[in-house]
């Protein structure tokens, strides 16, 4: 039951735009308490309120204030850290409705687009200007660009054109309050001031509310290259990606897939992948030099006994990346899976995979593994086979073996897919309480009364 008497509610829709709605239904509130990642909280938010203005989302910040009721802000529910569910006595601010590309400068290289935009669709609509948006989570056709904010989504292209804060030059956000704020300026430089908008990026909804973003668009290259790897063992294909940056090759892709997720892959698609090698690299590179630096690649890749195909023919390549993309969608078939995302040092990505390995042997838990190998970003997927307490057990021991390994190689137990509720656990070993406690200053600042995402990410 809401905690907030139906007159409320009431008076919160009467005051946003006639598209706005209001939702106390119990399917509504139910969708609320869980995303992609599989976690569920106890009970349900009380309402989810779908909003289709800015001038809504301060409305509804004011009512979360004037009430003192928590606030989650949700986009497309596909989050992989539990960070935008949403527990009993909490209202879910859906802003999925948000979806307008509100600009594209093509003379800038810049868009600007509301928080409900999805990624892929952004992505073609810039097309036509010669542009792209370049970061590329293997979600970008159902996630959007405000929960890759939120999160500081990564992706496939991320190891030569980065990661989604270092696409977002300025922000317009609603603080707690329901006062608008504009951060970042619309050009490529500038150091007025502290960085509040990469501040903002990464902050899973804790300090504001995402309403607009300025974007960074790159231009759509000229050549693409792209080529495969099968070979026979995991630890072999991480050495060969190492290897194809040390040669001074600097691709737009480089990632790995392990034998058990090649096979998941065939048993969902047909395919016959894992057939061809225990492990699968994809390389892409881009611009002027496409084929030659490709070529360089495949020299390391053969010499660490990678079975290579090389194109550079558009669709045919389409394919390969797709192959990458289905690896989860594949697994997630399986039946239940932890999504774990950490990320270590490059060169350390070698010595991760083999630690997940034994990981995986020590506790009699299966894991799929791949990776953005480029930068060091691994998916060791924990494959929970059933509720039995032992084999939870077991599970769990992994999942902390996998945390405490990323820390052992100088990494993270997160690399792109956010904090949220999952990893809460690990924030001291990896950052300490010192750093924790000036992290709660800070939101305390941007929202004294702790009602924006509480209990996430910090």
């Amino acid at each position: 039951m809401s905690t907030i008497a139906p007159p409320a509610w009431s008076r919160l829709a009467a005051v946003l735009s006639a598209d706005a709605e209001v939702a106390l239904d119990h399917q509504s509130r139910t969708s609320g308490a869980t995303d992609r990642s599989g976690w569920v909280v106890t009970g349900v938010p009380d309402a989810v309120v779908r909003v289709r203005t800015v001038a809504d989302v301060q409305e509804v910040l004011r009512f979360a204030t004037a009430t003192r009721t928590p606030v989650v802000t949700r986009g497309a529910g596909t989050g992989l850290a539990g960070g935008a569910v949403a527990a009993e006595g909490s209202l879910v601010l859906d802003v999925s409705g948000l979806t307008r590309i509100l600009e594209v400068r093509p003379d800038d290289a810049v868009a600007v687009v509301e928080p409900g935009v999805l990624t892929a669709d952004l992505d073609r609509a810039v097309r036509a200007y010669g542009l792209r948006y370049a970061p590329d989570p293997a979600s970008a056709a159902i996630s959007t660009i405000g929960g890759n904010i939120a999160t500081n989504a990564g992706g496939l292209r991320c190891v030569k054109y980065g990661v989604t804060r270092d696409a977002v030059l300025a922000l317009d956000v609603v603080l707690a309050d329901g006062t608008l704020l504009q951060t970042g300026q619309a050009t490529v430089k500038g150091v007025t001031g502290y960085d509040l908008t990469s501040l903002l990026v990464g902050s899973e909804g804790t300090l504001g509310v995402v309403v607009g973003a300025t974007l960074r668009l790159t231009a759509l290259p000229t050549r693409v290259a792209t080529a495969t790897a099968f070979f026979d063992d995991v630890d072999a294909a991480a050495d060969a990606t190492l290897a194809v940056t040390r040669a001074g090759v600097r691709p737009a892709t480089l990632e790995l897939i392990d034998g058990a997720t090649l096979a998941a892959i065939d048993a969902a698609q047909g395919s016959d992948l894992a057939t061809r090698g225990q492990a699968f690299v994809l390389v892409q590179t881009d611009g002027f030099a496409a084929e030659a630096e490709l070529a360089a690649a495949a020299v390391e890749l053969r010499r660490l006994g990678g079975e290579v195909t090389v194109t550079t023919d558009a669709e045919e390549a389409g394919r390969l990346v797709a192959t990458r993309r289905l690896a989860l969608p594949s697994i997630e078939r399986l039946g239940r899976v932890l999504i774990e995302d950490i990320a270590v040092p490059r060169s350390q990505l070698a010595e991760a995979v083999r630690g997940v390995n034994a990981v995986a042997a020590s506790t009699g838990v299966q894991i799929f593994t791949f990776a953005h190998a480029g930068d060091g970003n691994l998916h060791p997927i924990i494959a929970v086979r059933s509720e039995d307490p032992a084999h939870l057990a077991a599970v769990d021991e992994a999942a902390d073996a996998v945390f405490a390994l990323a820390l052992r190689l100088g990494g993270t137990v997160s690399g792109e897919h956010g904090v949220g509720l999952l990893k809460r656990g690990w924030l001291d070993a990896e950052l300490g309480p010192r750093s924790r406690e000036l992290q709660r200053g800070i939101k305390a600042v941007f929202d004294p009364l702790h009602l924006l995402n509480p209990g996430k990410a910090l």
